[in-house]
């Protein structure tokens, strides 16, 4: 990325750790790779805490402070930044722009005593148009102060959280030399994953009957309660075969489904491991790398929106997708191109819109970053294609007093769907079971016909919860827990979901890490320690993915400016004091072995 800024800023002189121009050229180019700096850590304050030992908890600094990470090439190239820092009459800062990308420059020119005056430099995508653009609408660092505290407020309490508790727990409850791992995010989200192990593991299935009739090739379902034995099932079909079937009512409704949403990050990695099992952190490092080959745009976003200065874009970014001409071309040929509230909201964007292709030809993508590729720009054409309609016809019968329904659905013009054939196996269509067998076209049928018909049964077990996929656990860490179908309340409950798009990936990867899940196919479950571990967890705060939603509800309000940092940081503060006092008061004896 410095090297694409400075080619466009004509700082074309490459120096050890930087760029420079030449006498007409002012700017000088240098970069960050990943964190330079981090927290500090606890022996960094006081020697009384380089010791584990319960008597020094809870460690809370009186004053966090910054430090640079022990690393040579980290070192080597922070002198640079710092040297340069000083010489400087400005500094532009160009990092990611999200939370993360603030806190990781703010942390690098805090630490190198900046003194002159910082601008920013805001950009979706790192082509060179928006390059160019970006830096003919520099904005004041100022803008971004709240982005900055919010970021800050999230490491602090992942470091009183996560500092405490795991010292806390690991000597209290683990055996010699074994960490105890306890995070603010990778906690609730174990919990998940245990909780629904017990499901699995407490369920009970039961059987049932439904009762059915076939008549004219088509199967009527009873609208009734099934039967909880199979002889009472028979006997009621004993008794309703000789009875004729009367049609009651044919109702015929148009219906229409629009195009799925465009992608954010959460449901990119969802539909990437559906179709092709790819892990969170496998995708997200895939989007990355079209980001930074500037197919792609900014990847670490939570909303599925685009911002209505985007919509006169779209025509130019369509036309300068030549591989997909066939598909492009009746969109562009349409008066005017279509704009939906479902995909133009201003009011659902804050820093980033929906991850959309650029433009810029994907020539060089091979393999899995083609797959991707693919994948986002079918989206992006979908959205902007008409609904599909479909036909819904709902049949009702009555055989005696018992009622029965037959539905079929039909596609009268696919609108959107044209896009994806069988070949392209697009897992955004639908993605409910029983769709199969609702797609199907009845035989014309009147009010008041009726005749012969042929009851029958089937046997219906009810099953247990599923275990967590990936694609399955990032969904119920973006709604805290909650089994959500519903795309606009999904939505809305993204302001209470636990983590961020951007760390859900590397939260679920450290679970692994930790040994406290394992992968078993496709499906993630607890390991024993996981188990152990969040059974001997009392505090409700440590271990709800609802309350953890709720701290994170008050990050994203730090963001906006409308919550103080000192109170999100206070809250926590006296929450790890109590949970010391809790744990510590615990006489049981339990210890948790994590060598498996």
């Amino acid at each position: 990325m410095a090297k694409d800024i400075a080619s466009i800023l004509g700082a074309n002189v490459r120096r050890e750790g930087f760029y420079e121009g030449s006498a007409d050229c002012p700017y000088k180019v240098t970069w960050t790779f990943g964190h330079l700096c981090c927290l500090k850590e606890p022996q960094d304050y006081t020697d009384m805490w380089k010791r584990w030992s319960l008597g020094s908890l809870p460690m809370i600094p009186p004053k966090f402070g910054i430090k640079l990470i022990d690393d040579k090439g980290i070192e080597r190239q922070f002198r640079v930044i710092e040297t340069l820092i000083s010489e400087a009459a400005e500094v532009i800062n160009c990092g990611d722009a999200g939370q993360e990308g603030e806190l990781i420059q703010r942390w690098v020119m805090q630490k190198a005593g900046i003194k002159c005056p910082v601008r920013r430099l805001w950009i979706s995508s790192l082509t060179d148009e928006s390059i160019r653009k970006g830096f003919s609408e520099l904005k004041p660092q100022a803008d971004f102060d709240n982005l900055y505290l919010a970021g800050l407020s999230r490491a602090i309490g992942d470091w009183l959280l996560g500092m405490n508790a795991t010292r806390l727990f690991t000597i209290k409850y683990s055996g010699p030399g074994k960490v105890l791992s306890i995070g603010r995010v990778q906690t609730p989200t174990l919990a998940l994953i245990v909780q629904r192990h017990f499901e699995i593991a407490n369920f009970k299935p039961e059987d049932s009957w439904e009762l059915r009739t076939v008549y004219r090739d088509v199967t009527f379902i009873s609208t009734g309660d099934r039967f909880s034995t199979e002889e009472a099932c028979v006997a009621e079909i004993g008794r309703l075969a000789p009875l004729p079937l009367s049609v009651t009512d044919v109702t015929k409704k148009k219906g229409r489904e629009a195009p799925p949403r465009l992608f954010d990050l959460t449901t990119l990695q969802v539909e990437c491991n559906k179709k092709w099992g790819w892990s969170a952190d496998e995708t997200l490092r895939l989007i990355q790398s079209l980001y930074e080959k500037k197919v792609t745009t900014y990847p670490r976003v939570d909303t599925t929106y685009l911002t209505d200065d985007i919509y006169k874009k779209v025509p130019d970014i369509l036309r300068r997708m030549t591989p997909y001409a066939p598909q492009t071309a009746p969109v562009l040929a349409l008066p005017k191109l279509p704009k939906s509230k479902k995909v133009f909201d201003n009011s659902k964007v804050t820093d980033h819109h929906a991850i959309i292709p650029t433009g810029q030809l994907p020539d060089m993508l091979v393999g899995d970053e083609r797959k991707l590729y693919h994948l986002i720009a079918m989206r992006f054409i979908a959205a902007f294609y008409p609904d599909c309609i479909f036909e819904q016809t709902t049949v009702l019968a009555k055989v005696d007093d018992t009622e029965f329904k037959a539905t079929g659905k039909v596609i009268t013009d696919p609108g959107w769907r044209v896009l994806y054939n069988k070949k392209n196996n697009n897992a955004s269509e639908s993605e409910n079971p029983e769709a199969e067998s609702d797609s199907k076209l009845l035989p014309p049928m009147r009010k008041g016909e009726g005749g012969p018909h042929t009851p029958c049964f089937a046997k219906k077990t009810s099953q247990p919860p599923k275990h967590y996929n990936e694609g399955t656990l990032l969904r119920a860490m973006e709604s805290a827990g909650r089994t959500v179908d519903d795309e606009q309340l999904r939505e809305a409950m993204k302001e209470n979901g636990i983590g961020r798009p951007s760390t859900r990936a590397a939260i679920i990867e450290t679970l692994f890490k930790r040994k406290y899940i394992i992968r078993k196919n496709k499906n993630i479950l607890a390991t024993e320690a996981g188990i152990n571990l969040i059974k001997i967890i009392n505090e409700e705060l440590l271990k709800s993915a609802k309350l953890t939603g709720i701290w994170e509800n008050k990050l994203r309000r730090i963001e906006r400016g409308q919550y103080s940092p000192g109170e999100f940081i206070s809250e926590l503060k006296a929450m790890i004091s109590q949970i010391v006092i809790n744990v510590l008061s615990d006489n049981s004896g339990i210890k948790i072995n994590t060598s498996e």
